[in-house]
């Protein structure tokens, strides 16, 4: 699994834009900024659209005070999902990031198993907050948990 201190794998992203998906390497996306990256199994699932997502959207002007550069979420859902499910209950100043394959999920070591579900494999909840491709703080919840991926959280973080 990823720690604190390491680079961000090489891995292909899928950034959801408003003319359509465009493909990015992580190496590309990350360098350069401070991002505040949250991971949630999947758009459109419960605790994501009532809680998660909703956190980041209200947090992101205290999160970009704090020395934010960006705020991101990635999901093993496709760029049109993910696309879809920002303009429902997100707001632009959330990147979403797909991770369709599952690929920088498992490059990560948080993958998890939601086949129980219906789900396939998918990215667990965590957050995290990289600074110029490297991990400073890894918040990965146990399953189940809503409570160290949020944006509070990582607002104490800062």
């Amino acid at each position: 699994m990823i720690n604190k201190g390491d680079k961000i794998p090489e891995v292909n992203l899928v950034k959801a834009t408003e003319s359509g998906p465009e493909k990015i390497s992580s190496s590309e996306y990350f360098a350069g900024k401070k991002v505040a990256l949250f991971s949630v199994p999947g758009a459109y699932t419960p605790t994501c659209s009532a809680k998660h997502l909703p956190g980041f959207v209200e947090k992101a002007s205290e999160l970009k005070s704090k020395g934010v550069d960006e705020i991101a979420c990635t999901a093993v859902n496709d760029a049109f999902v993910l696309g879809a499910w920002n303009k429902d209950a997100g707001s632009n100043d959330i990147t979403m990031l797909a991770d369709g394959n599952g690929e920088f999920a498992k490059a990560c070591g948080l993958e998890m198993d939601g086949s129980g579900f219906g789900l396939g494999t998918r990215g667990q909840r965590f957050s995290m907050i990289v600074n110029d491709g490297v991990v400073e703080e890894l918040n990965v919840e146990a399953p189940g948990d809503f409570k160290v991926s949020t944006a509070d959280y990582m607002l104490e973080q800062l």
